[in-house]
């Protein structure tokens, strides 16, 4: 075999061998079992992350605050007043007393209601709070899935540029090249490095997004995001109502609830609250008892302008309802288009992609034994491939992103981590 052929049956064994993608994408076999095992896995390492995420655990204090806000709107507004009198004048009066106002109105119960809107719309947020960590978590974890392959397969580029380099100078030194070539194999082999140590970069980065969501877990322990991906087709009946049950749309529809009752509660406190007393005691030898009803006039302030600034403030509620109505549907179809899309193409390069790929190597090293290949066509050859392989790492990571995207815009987040909705 001529030093020719011998170059280039070492980097392409190197190729082949250390390839990222000599490796099916879902687990191997049919085992149905070891599917939902690693999915379980990963799911549940993403919802104990989330569950202990300091922001996550805010938004959960958030909703026990309202509860308890909810608890208080629920108690009576007055407490009752007690009255002691005692006078020594020309006679001695000694007086007992209990005063209670009564809430006329029933701003209690108003109250209550918004309160109780309140609660429902704090949960909701907490729920958006949870997707969003989710979110990024599931997408830090592919990044650092996707930056280590890159910088798997830089390495196999370096390795194959450092073989290609050396058999170029020995090819010079025997005067098969010329300087051209080993000059352009020697600056091959110099941007394979500049490109691992971009790709250790990245990797680092990836890393350290990961390691900020999960400080108490080893990296060794970190899951990788090897699962059954749902399909993307939802009915138009069903897709109208997952996009209701969204938690930002219901939560701004329960804003809209919180802003109506408001207004109905500032309706309410301008109706005036009467006050009663009863007294009893003594003035000398007589025996008083007396009843006082106390009413406020609402004549120097009459509550109007908080009714009306509270009718608007419902407005605003009904119109923010009805943008994030509509922007979540948009979101829902152009997210359900792109996972559609970028999971055909991932489903395609795996029935063909690779396998076209590990063809041109063998294609490329009966080429090169047979002298039919130049130096220059080569390089351009092993570059394509080895760019094809990290182009279906980032189109891997493309439908990763597009499928936590149509998840959250679907509203099946919480139904993947096994949470309940």
């Amino acid at each position: 075999m001529s030093m020719k052929s011998r170059g280039i049956v070492i980097c392409m064994t190197i190729l082949v061998i250390a390839s990222p993608f000599d490796r099916p994408y879902a687990a191997e076999g049919t085992d149905e079992q070891l599917l939902k095992y690693e999915a379980t896995d990963l799911a549940a390492f993403v919802r104990n992350i989330v569950d202990a995420n300091p922001t996550v655990k805010a938004a959960r204090a958030a909703v026990d605050a309202s509860t308890a806000y909810e608890a208080a709107a629920g108690r009576p507004i007055y407490n009752p007043e007690l009255e002691l009198e005692a006078e020594d004048a020309d006679s001695k009066t000694r007086a007992l007393g209990i005063s209670q106002t009564l809430d006329w109105g029933g701003k209690r119960r108003a109250r209550l209601t918004v309160a109780e809107a309140e609660r429902r719309s704090v949960v909701a947020d907490y729920s958006v709070v949870r997707w969003q960590v989710t979110v990024e978590l599931l997408s830090a974890l592919a990044d650092y899935q996707t930056e280590s392959e890159k910088s798997d397969l830089a390495a196999v580029r370096v390795e194959a540029m450092q073989d290609f380099a050396a058999v170029s100078r020995r090819r010079f030194d025997a005067g098969d090249i010329s300087q051209i070539e080993l000059d352009l194999a020697v600056l091959a082999y110099t941007q394979a490095r500049m490109q691992l140590a971009s790709a250790a970069t990245g990797f680092a980065e990836s890393k350290q997004a990961v390691t900020n969501m999960v400080l108490n877990a080893p990296e060794n322990r970190w899951p990788e995001i090897n699962v059954e991906l749902a399909p993307p087709e939802i009915a138009q009946d069903a897709a109208q109502d997952l996009v209701m049950a969204l938690p930002h749309v219901r939560a701004a529809r329960l804003q809209v609830e919180v802003a109506s009752a408001r207004v109905s509660l500032r309706e309410r406190e301008r109706r005036v609250d009467p006050t009663l007393t009863l007294r009893g005691g003594k003035e000398d030898d007589e025996t008083l008892v007396g009843v006082n009803v106390t009413i406020p006039l609402p004549i120097r302030n009459s509550f109007r302008h908080e009714v009306t600034a509270a009718s608007a403030e419902r407005r605003q509620a009904q119109q923010v309802l009805s943008d994030v109505s509509r922007r979540a549907y948009t979101r829902f179809l152009g997210a359900q288009e792109r996972y559609r899309i970028s999971q055909g193409a991932w489903q395609d390069w795996q029935e063909t992609g690779d396998i076209s790929l590990q063809s041109q190597g063998a294609l490329l090293r009966r080429l090169w034994e047979a002298g039919e290949l130049s130096t220059t066509d080569y390089l351009i050859q092993l570059r394509q491939t080895l760019d094809t392989e990290e182009s279906a790492l980032e189109l891997r990571r493309a439908m990763w992103r597009a499928w936590f995207e149509w998840m959250t815009a679907s509203g099946q987040i919480e139904t993947w981590l096994g949470a309940g909705a």
